[in-house]
């Protein structure tokens, strides 16, 4: 008799927009990917809009159906692309973000995507992906980015190496998704060597320039140390490059079919919990973005 597990499932959070569909094919990808089941949910006030409207002679879907046609909708797109993957739905009389981040307390991630149904052009990441991914205590995966990014073709993930003290539960996610898609990851280090160092002598701008490389590459070997160990399979390449972390990791995700990085997570601190690095991704990414938190 074998030993039951619990399951953890992907939650996607969907709204019937255009990136919420791009999503549901990513998420029930992943899911088939890590043998994940998958939980979509979809929020909303709809009470709001079930008080007695006048009489106009036409019957207006209500609110509470129009949410019912969504999620299944949805779940016949999943289980059409992926027949293996065990689909659930549930509609939450809730506000969007709080009834992801509650989902997020029973999710191995939370998935979703990069705009929602406002009209609001410049947005370039929806206010309910933004305060998930800030705010959640599970991995947060913003499903964006261009067509090869999202179908997965470059073959690679990229992971961005923080502080090992805060990234070491991201390091293990990119791991484990690395050996799941049977592709390279590759963990970059951003450094910089402050200007005042090599500014008076350019003679000696290589050796401090040479120190904060060696301590780059020291940290980001720090970093994956456990995860190396834990899945010595995974093909891994380290790479240590001069610049700023959130300019590089945008640069190198048009290569990339994921980029991950860290996040902080201090207990009692209620408000937006993203660095600069997640922040620049999440809107300019060339591919999906997972967010990992790490409880400091």
């Amino acid at each position: 008799m074998g030993t039951m597990t619990l399951t953890l499932p992907l939650v996607l959070g969907v709204d019937g927009s255009d990136a919420s569909l791009t999503a549901v094919d990513w998420a029930v990808d992943e899911a088939a990917r890590l043998g994940l089941p998958l939980r979509l949910v979809h929020a909303s006030r709809w009470e709001r809009y079930e008080r007695p409207a006048p009489s106009t002679g036409l019957d207006r879907p209500s609110e509470r159906v129009y949410a019912e046609n969504l999620v299944a909708t949805a779940a016949e797109r999943a289980v059409r692309r992926h027949p293996e993957v065990k689909v659930t739905t549930d509609i939450v009389p809730d506000d969007a973000a709080a009834a992801l981040l509650r989902e997020g307390n029973n999710a191995f991630a939370l998935v979703t995507g990069a705009r929602g149904r406002g009209r609001l052009e410049g947005l370039l990441l929806g206010s309910v992906g933004l305060a998930v991914a800030a705010r959640a205590h599970c991995p947060v995966i913003v499903v964006r980015g261009d067509t090869a990014g999202l179908a997965g073709t470059h073959e690679r993930i990229l992971l961005g190496a923080g502080d090992p003290v805060t990234g070491a539960e991201a390091a293990r996610f990119a791991f484990r998704e690395a050996r799941a898609r049977g592709c390279t990851l590759d963990v970059v280090r951003a450094w910089r060597c402050p200007a005042h160092e090599s500014a008076d002598d350019p003679a000696l701008a290589a050796e401090p320039a040479h120190r904060h490389e060696e301590r780059a590459s020291a940290l980001l070997d720090a970093l994956v140390r456990d995860a190396v160990a834990e899945h010595p399979d995974v093909r891994l390449r380290r790479v240590t490059v001069e610049g700023a972390a959130h300019g590089v990791l945008v640069h190198r995700s048009a290569a990339a079919d994921l980029v991950i990085v860290g996040a902080r997570r201090r207990h009692g601190h209620l408000g937006l919990q993203l660095g600069r690095v997640s922040h620049t991704l999440l809107h300019h990414a060339a591919c999906p973005v997972a967010v990992v938190p790490q409880t400091v």
